[in-house]
């Protein structure tokens, strides 16, 4: 490069330490940087740059020490081109020097969360800004960091959070708190839910509000106080942190949504009040209505239709509609159509949430209340779920309302942030391994069965046999579909008859409060289609719609009826269908459709006049149908009473067996979500034969008709038994069992003169399982009898008392299956027959009769 002429300005003088070549080539720099201090103390004095004036040719003047490239620093070599791999692995090679040797590049800088040490560098401050007039760079880049976020300078938290520096200051801090929060196991939480999400092809993932406020607790404490805002700051975020790990995933979603789950306080749907409005709370309720998924306008263009030019885009919300005023390039003012093309539309469901029935205070009418749901939310439930909704209390504006109730009147309505359907899956994922294992392990205990059964209502005493149905109606069967082309139903349909005052309702909200989904309902106030289902007019379109009755609503659970023989026959009949086909079809106003009702029915009847009399048959005791008689397994109050001796054992041996409340829903949900009992080798013939003589029966006595329903419910029972014991496989333990119960059910419906023969016929079916005390008296006494032969076989003298191990006992008992041997000790017939048990020496003691010891 040629030299340019001299002038007159001075030439740095050369120093006299500087010898090496390095040395003179640094030289100039150092002088134009002690150069451009100068100017930047000029300008720091003038305050100012002078872009105006005499002289601003001065920035433009000669200076040829600058003006010419130094021969020695010039590379002037040709050198071949590098193939993109090369570069790359070139690259990767000097971020890998550069990182020894302490170097820190741009790249890595920007992985950090405040990257703006340098910033107070004034020149880089004016460098930004002239960047930022041109739009090569955002303004945000020139926002500072605010320490003190949650100092808002008198501004409420709604106008504080949508200013520049406080929302570029919660973007960093959110984007921060995503990249770096770690668990106890060190794992990264949320950029593994994002890599989850965009494996699945989703649009949102959920952000526990604990964690959020354990580590940001000044985003936890605008988030309930300003949530449209904050939440549109969060998909922000997070969409651009998506895009900045998967580049091209704008493609599946161009929308990513962040929920927000674990709320702390949950608010019922009736305590809502203006303090509520536009905060984001957190309620529960069942789902009773649902509309169609509609498309709602989002992002929305206009067509002029004077000019055709496209107005737009217009982002839509949801207090009013936008309309645009003038064409910008015809001035017209409208019409203006909708392009549909371009318009932007996202999903929209609107579901009604009712109070959930246990949780409806003494004598108030449920409360409801509308709830939108958008994008992915949309379609998560049906009518009948409880679910649990966080989401923003906002006001919907309604001329109609207000023209009904006066200005300014606004309905409510939740806009959905995050939705739980709580099934019985839900509550399975909930478990953890311990809660598993703590299960498995009790499955083990040959007692579990005793103990389930202790363990439901267990502040009603006795009823021993009532709560083994409720039970086995919990725990349900297994639905059968062969072919897909004849349906069995797996659900067991449970009729409890009894005086007044024999706690039949309170074994009902028993179940209302342990069963995963149940829906109580009485009969008195239930109608057909109460129970089944209704078509009204829907208010907002005038269409005809389908509203849920309880046994829709309490698909895949339990439904729970009191006062049965309240209803009338033409409401009894309505559930014919929902309790044998579980369907519930519909034929009114133009709609003809079949709804689902796989549920238990758990019903309660008084008899006739009030008081149960054994002289007649259970059809005349109650006024039910044969057909609807012949749904149910029939139990009957009129033998358990706490005097009768074949009640329960002592509270005492209750307390032992109980399992606490919450283990024995968590094991009920369990084993009804993970446990499939399956028929193998069951004995036919014996079913065969006790639905013969059961069929015999019924037609002498005229009592409870015997069917071939009876037949599946042995089954069905079988099946729930075996579920109860976490087995794979129905046994022939399970089936006795099944076989007793049936035979229970059967002989309590019958008169009392023809009960106690009944009961000879059936006695080794009825037997099975039930009271061992009289077969272990008789296997002790005969130990008894061997121990007294045997000591005056050894000794002249008569024993008045013998000591009989109880290892003897017990062996003998395990082999007819028989492990406890407890409630035999506490049992009347062993203590009225001078046994002792010394539970010190495992021994039992004998005392004979003074006047019967020379007999024996």
């Amino acid at each position: 490069m040629s030299e340019r002429p001299e002038d007159d300005s001075p030439m740095p003088t050369p120093r006299s330490n500087l010898s090496s070549p390095v040395q003179d080539i640094l030289e100039p720099f150092e002088d134009e940087g002690a150069l451009l201090g100068d100017m930047d103390q000029n300008m720091d004095e003038e305050d100012g740059e002078e872009l105006f004036g005499d002289n601003m040719e001065n920035d433009y003047r000669p200076m040829p020490h600058l003006d010419r490239y130094d021969d020695r620093i010039l590379d002037d070599e040709e050198y071949d081109q590098l193939s993109i791999g090369e570069r790359l692995a070139a690259e990767e090679e000097m971020r890998r020097r550069d990182r020894e040797m302490g170097i820190l590049r741009r790249d890595d800088r920007e992985l950090f969360y405040d990257q703006s040490d340098d910033e107070e560098d004034p020149r880089r401050k004016r460098r930004l800004a002239e960047k930022a007039a041109v739009g090569e760079v955002e303004d945000t880049e020139m926002i500072e960091s605010i320490e003190n976020l949650e100092d808002t300078k008198g501004y409420s938290i709604k106008d504080w959070v949508i200013m520049m520096g406080p929302r570029t200051e919660i973007a960093n801090r959110f984007k921060n708190f995503l990249r770096t929060y770690v668990n106890s196991k060190g794992h990264y939480v949320y950029k593994e839910k994002i890599r989850r999400m965009c494996e699945n092809n989703q649009s949102s993932f959920t952000i526990e509000f604990p964690n959020l406020a354990h580590k940001e607790h000044v985003l936890a404490y605008f988030l309930p106080e300003a949530p449209f805002q904050m939440l549109e700051i969060f998909d922000e975020v997070a969409k651009h942190i998506v895009l900045s790990m998967y580049p091209s995933y704008d493609r599946v979603t161009n929308e990513i949504h962040v929920r927000i789950s674990d709320l702390p306080l949950i608010e019922e749907l009736r305590t809502f009040r203006k303090l509520h409005v536009n905060q984001l709370v957190r309620t529960l309720g069942v789902v009773t209505a649902t509309t169609g998924v509609l498309p709602q306008l989002s992002v929305v263009k206009f067509d002029c239709n004077k000019c055709g030019y496209i107005l737009g885009p217009f982002t839509q919300n949801q207090e009013s509609e936008i309309q645009p005023g003038v064409c910008p390039e015809c001035q017209s003012h409208g019409p203006f159509m909708i392009n549909m093309e371009q318009t932007v539309y996202r999903n929209y469901q609107k579901i009604t949430l009712q109070e959930s029935p246990g949780r409806i205070p003494a004598g108030r009418v449920p409360r409801s209340k509308d709830c939108i749901l958008l994008a992915d939310l949309c379609d998560r439930c049906k009518p009948g779920d409880e679910v649990d909704i966080t989401g923003i209390y906002t006001n919907s504006y309604d001329g109609s309302l207000n023209t009904d109730n006066g200005f300014p009147v606004f309905s409510t309505v939740i806009f959905a942030n995050h939705l739980i359907v709580k099934d019985c899956k839900q509550i399975v994922q909930s478990l953890t391994d311990d809660d598993i294992n703590a299960i498995i392990k009790m499955s083990k205990d040959h007692r579990i069965a005793d103990r389930i059964i202790s363990s439901i209502a267990p502040s009603i005493y006795g009823h021993d046999y009532i709560k083994r149905a409720l039970a086995l109606a919990l725990f349900g069967g297994e639905p059968k579909n062969p072919g897909q082309k004849h349906k069995i139903r797996g659900d067991i349909n449970v009729l409890i008859c009894g005086d007044p005052g024999t706690a039949k309702s309170q074994f009902l909200k028993y179940v209302e409060k342990i069963a995963p989904r149940a829906v109580f309902t009485t009969g008195q106030g239930a109608s057909a289609v109460g129970l089944t289902a209704y078509v009204r007019r829907d208010a907002a379109n005038r269409e005809w719609t389908l509203e849920a009755g309880a046994l829709v609503l309490a698909d895949q659970g339990v439904c729970l009826i009191d006062e049965f023989d309240k209803m009338n026959d033409q409401d009894r009949t309505s559930i014919h269908e929902a309790m044998e086909q579980q369907s519930i079809s519909i034929s009114k106003a133009g709609i003809v459709t079949s709804l689902q009702a796989r549920c238990s029915v758990i019903a309660a009847a008084n008899p006739i006049g009030g008081r149960y009399d054994a002289s007649m048959t259970f059809a005349e005791n109650v006024n039910l149908s044969d057909p609807i008689l012949s749904r149910f397994v029939v139990g009957s109050h009129i033998r358990h009473h706490p005097s009768k001796k074949d009640t329960d054992g002592p509270q005492e041996l209750q307390n032992d067996l109980q399992i606490p409340q919450e283990i024995l829903k968590k094991y009920l949900v369990y084993a009804r979500e993970n446990i499939h009992p399956k028929l193998q080798n069951m004995d036919q013939d014996k079913v065969a034969n006790i639905y013969s003589q059961l069929r015999q029966e019924s037609l002498a006595t005229g009592s409870l008709p015997i069917t071939i329903r009876h037949i599946e419910s042995i089954i069905r029972m079988s099946e729930a038994h075996a579920r109860m014991h976490l087995r794979e496989y129905v046994q022939e333990d399970d089936v006795n069992m099944a076989v007793r119960m049936m035979l229970e059910s059967f002989v309590e419906t019958q008169k009392y003169s023809v009960m106690k023969s009944m009961r000879q016929i059936f006695q080794r079916y009825l037997l099975f399982k039930k009271d061992h005390s009289e077969l272990l008296f008789y296997i002790l006494r005969q130990l008894a009898q061997d121990q007294l032969t045997f000591q005056r076989s050894t000794s002249e003298m008569e024993a008045l008392t013998i000591e009989i191990d109880e290892k003897d006992l017990l062996d003998k008992a395990k082999q007819l299956d028989i492990h406890d041997l407890k409630p035999f000790y506490q049992s009347k017939i062993f203590e009225s027959n001078n046994f002792v048990y010394d539970a010190r020496r495992k021994v039992i003691i004998h005392t004979f009769p003074e006047t019967n010891t020379a007999e024996d």
